[in-house]
């Protein structure tokens, strides 16, 4: 089964993911951050004190569907946070390849992730960031486009999709058809 948790920045989303793994099971927590800096480190220290101790932490930044076709019987939860960090990573790793090759290489990874969650209970956590400003430049609107294509790419896929504002869950899509 494939869940899909959506939201802005500091929506609560990763709290709730981690809810929706109860504490007896075996999870995996697939991390994409970089500690490229020292906040950064900081906000991946609190992500680490927050789940719990017995967890087991996977840090990949790029190859998410290898991970969790690797991963997915060995345990009874697979929880990704986050698929804009990982966009952000394989964006900055392909930097130099042209827009549209980046765009069909991320949606081919996307729809890779989705088929390796087969019957595993994958949960992905994402940004939605298509809610505000028109980004200035360029770049950003790209960014903004790729990740919203993403999403709508594992939303497609998902079983259960989740949206969160200030903390509070919506189910916009369960089992069986929207709401």
């Amino acid at each position: 089964m494939l869940s899909l948790v959506i939201g802005g920045a500091r929506s609560g989303k990763s709290r709730f993911a981690q809810s929706l793994c109860p504490d007896s099971t075996r999870t995996i927590y697939l991390a994409t951050a970089r500690a490229e800096d020292a906040e950064m480190a900081a906000r991946i220290e609190r992500h680490r004190r927050d789940r719990p101790a017995h967890w087991i932490t996977i840090e990949e930044p790029l190859s998410l569907a290898a991970v969790v076709q690797r991963h997915a019987a060995d345990c009874d939860f697979l929880l990704l946070d986050c698929l804009t960090l990982w966009l952000s990573n394989y964006c900055w790793e392909h930097r130099d390849l042209p827009a549209d090759t980046i765009r069909d290489r991320v949606l081919c990874e996307v729809s890779r992730l989705t088929t390796a969650a087969g019957s595993a209970q994958l949960i992905v956590v994402t940004n939605e960031l298509g809610c505000g400003l028109v980004p200035e430049s360029a770049l950003a609107r790209e960014f903004r486009d790729l990740q919203g294509w993403a999403n709508q790419e594992i939303a497609r896929a998902a079983d259960w999709v989740y949206h969160l504002v200030a903390g509070i869950p919506t189910t916009i899509k369960r089992p069986g058809g929207d709401l």
